[in-house]
């Protein structure tokens, strides 16, 4: 894959907070569709097929989802063949009116549409097994990316310049991004990790991965589950952008953020702190989550 971290710097969020410093790790810059947690999860994953003499990845995902889009892209990039296993058999009919999925086919991914019903079942070994006897052999992605390799490429977003920081803050998914963050972390600092779904079933998938344990859930900022959004993070979203420049996702990195500036508004971090964000990408979600908003006479996320 042809990607760039040298573009991943520390930007200062100059917005008039009172005693911390907030910086924002752009990994949303690495790549235009491999970015951010996506590059750092499929990069080992990547190489590990290649290794394998494997011709083709498989992996999972939904309607918009980001690890669908990236995968698609690094597959054609490095040369394999992708096939997306897509949550909602509906959305067959609905590709040309799909900004990630309708990317996706045109990186050359195959679909495969199942019901919501079957999704449910795609890590048993029968659902794997017919799909091996449908597509022939290939190398499993799991939804989201997340997987041991995955979690080694993500403990390569840290680096040494940024070790006089003391809070380190990731949205949280499936957990692995947040997992190789707390790994390579310094010993003083702390990892704050922001879900985007409602539960505490994270705990026991970071404890898989995570080998330190200087980590916290930050739980309220959610906004009602996964994919869930409201006027008030719209709105928060757009008006970060227009004065920072730095665009958010609404799925991840736009709760994050929410919640680390509710946080340093509620003196939650001690004076003196200083505090780096990891954007984790996910900008392409923003044009399909636009129609829904549409549909739902909600503001537009702005995209430019």
């Amino acid at each position: 894959m042809i990607c760039n971290t040298n573009n991943s710097i520390n930007q200062e969020v100059n917005l008039p907070f009172q005693g911390v410093e907030l910086f924002v790790k752009r990994e949303d810059d690495i790549h235009p569709f491999v970015s951010g947690n996506k590059y750092r999860k499929l990069k080992y994953n990547i190489q590990e097929a290649l290794h394998k003499k494997y011709t083709t990845l498989l992996t999972f995902g939904g309607a918009y989802s980001n690890h669908i889009a990236a995968v698609a892209s690094a597959g054609k990039m490095s040369g394999l063949n992708t096939i997306g296993i897509i949550r909602g058999d509906e959305l067959e009919k609905q590709i040309p009116n799909n900004a990630t999925l309708q990317f996706a086919q045109n990186q050359g991914m195959q679909f495969k549409f199942v019901s919501r019903t079957d999704y449910r079942d795609k890590t048993s070994q029968a659902f794997i097994d017919n799909l091996v006897k449908e597509f022939g052999a290939f190398y499993l992605v799991p939804e989201g990316g997340t997987n041991p390799l995955a979690v080694k490429g993500c403990e390569e977003i840290l680096n040494g310049d940024d070790s006089h920081f003391d809070y380190i803050c990731s949205a949280v998914g499936t957990g692995g991004t947040i997992s190789g963050i707390i790994n390579s972390a310094f010993s003083h600092q702390k990892v704050l990790g922001f879900p985007a779904l409602k539960g505490d079933f994270l705990k026991e998938d970071i404890i898989k991965f995570a080998t330190k344990s200087n980590w916290e859930l930050i739980s309220e900022y959610h906004f009602g589950g996964y994919a869930k959004i409201n006027e008030e993070l719209i709105t928060f979203i757009n008006s970060f952008k227009s004065k920072t420049g730095i665009p958010l996702d609404p799925i991840y990195t736009g709760k994050m953020m929410f919640g680390i500036v509710d946080l340093i508004k509620t003196g939650y971090f001690p004076k003196g702190s200083k505090i780096l964000a990891i954007h984790t990408g996910g900008l392409q979600g923003i044009t399909g989550m636009n129609v829904a908003l549409k549909r739902k006479k909600l503001p537009l996320i702005e995209i430019d």
